[in-house]
């Protein structure tokens, strides 16, 4: 019921809905004042959602920082959050997504001698389709990139980031791991992932990975220029803090 709840959250939480929806009240309604109230509210979240320089302030100020490789140390275990790619049936192959940034940067990590072996956790997180594992779709793409097939060990139950740190904990006890870990995703989804890992006693160091909120700009489109973009930025945004207050309060971490 939570992942069905969670999935229906996503679409209530959007900003345009929330634009339509008072467009829709200032078309139909009958009544003056509030047409009109509902008309420029419409307009003002319009510009609000759709201001880049806005965005990217409230992003800096809920994204965990990145690391820089000088502040790295060296880990046993880097562990991956998938969320990342979806199965495309008719093409016969994975497409991938924003979040793909987590893999490539642990790839990179792992080649570079900072993490030693890869734990990739993730299951299906649909509503459809939850035979899709997508740990085990991207087993054969992580391998081609060069990771040893001894290297990389991989959860694919998971459907949310509890789960993640769930059954990433089964796993760990299972095959007896010890070491150092470090956790690897998104860095506007890094401070829910790392309460619900040390809730199930997984102590781990952040690592961010494709941040929305680069080098402050000042430039004049940044500033000004409305950017569609923005909006469905902010909907992930707003899922992600919606979704730790949640965890907290459902005392998942």
């Amino acid at each position: 019921m939570f992942f069905l709840l969670s999935k229906l959250l996503v679409f209530i939480i959007t900003p345009l809905v929330w634009i339509l929806s008072l467009l829709f009240v200032s078309f139909y309604s009958k009544n003056e004042i509030r047409k009109r109230k509902c008309l420029k509210w419409s307009l003002i979240l319009a510009l609000f959602f759709t201001n880049s320089f806005i965005f990217d302030e409230v992003a800096r100020a809920w994204e965990v920082p990145a690391t820089k490789f000088s502040d790295l140390k060296t880990y046993d275990y880097g562990i991956v959050l998938g969320g990342m790619s979806v199965n495309d049936e008719e093409m016969n192959r994975v497409q991938f997504y924003r979040g793909v940034d987590r893999l490539i940067q642990a790839i990179d990590l792992y080649k570079r001698g900072y993490i030693k072996k890869i734990i990739f956790t993730g299951g299906s997180g649909r509503l459809l389709h939850p035979e899709m594992k997508e740990g085990e779709l991207l087993k054969p793409y992580i391998l081609k990139m060069g990771v040893a097939t001894e290297d990389l060990l991989i959860e694919n139950e998971s459907n949310n980031t509890r789960e993640n740190a769930v059954f990433t904990k089964k796993l760990i006890d299972n095959d007896s791991l010890k070491g150092k870990f470090l956790l690897i995703t998104s860095a506007f989804h890094m401070r829910r992932s790392l309460r619900c890992f040390k809730k199930v006693g997984i102590t781990a160091d952040p690592y961010s990975t494709d941040r929305f909120a680069g080098p402050r700009k000042f430039e004049f489109d940044h500033l000004f220029i409305p950017n569609i973009s923005s909006m469905n930025d902010w909907t992930g945004l707003i899922h992600e803090m919606i979704g730790y207050f949640t965890y907290r309060i459902m005392g998942y971490g």
